[in-house]
């Protein structure tokens, strides 16, 4: 039952992460994180269904954990779409001149 199918139903590839299922803590904060915003989608992408069902992390959970100061509801697709924030990060400022 702890299957990720039953944290985000649309989502098909499991992650590392999620290889072993979600935790209780998880699914009681991504159950705070849904009823927070009203079960609607707040990425509101192209493909959005406008119904969240996934709580997505908007910094990546590796920066931010499960805080839900840094979660949002968001439909499956969506969520699918925007996939790890980090992904698309700016890399660090590399210095340029050598004074």
């Amino acid at each position: 039952m702890g299957s990720l199918l039953a944290v985000c139903p649309a989502r098909h590839g499991v992650s590392k992460a999620w290889s072993k299922g979600s935790t209780r803590a998880w699914r009681t904060t991504r159950a705070l994180v849904l009823a927070r915003d009203g079960y609607r989608c707040q990425l509101h992408l192209d493909v959005c269904t406008e119904v969240a069902t996934c709580a997505h992390h908007t910094l990546g959970r590796p920066v931010t954990g499960d805080d839900p100061r840094y979660l949002v509801a968001a439909c499956a697709p969506c969520n699918l779409k925007v996939g790890d924030p980090r992904r698309g990060a700016d890399p660090p400022n590399k210095g340029v001149t050598k004074w």
